[in-house]
């Protein structure tokens, strides 16, 4: 089964906190990694704009993959939240199989 890293930019460490606690708690990731101290550069409705934010990585399997996505838009305070999946192309079999694991019922 293949097992997917997404990206999600948050405004702050509280919401991050809250957001990783609510993906784990719900199975909807086998974990989420949060990556504090980030600076993003991006245009947004004409304009150059620059924030400080935090950068959750979460780790699930495919089955999992649209239910965490609309986990996170519909809980996001950010008017269009970053959400961004890879799929990841190879690793250790035995923690794959724990993403897989963790994220069932």
């Amino acid at each position: 089964m293949p097992v997917h890293l997404v990206f999600c930019s948050c405004p702050d460490p509280e919401t991050a906190q809250r957001l990783a606690t609510a993906l784990v708690d719900a199975r909807l990731a086998a974990c989420v990694s949060v990556l504090p101290a980030m600076r993003s550069v991006y245009r947004w409705q004409g304009a150059v704009e620059q924030a400080d934010e935090v950068l959750l990585l979460a780790k699930t399997p495919g089955t999992q993959l649209p239910a965490l996505v609309e986990a996170l838009r519909s809980q996001h305070p950010y008017e269009l939240p970053e959400i961004v999946a890879v799929e990841a192309a190879a690793g250790l079999p035995a923690y794959l199989d724990w993403v897989a694991d963790a994220t069932r019922e």
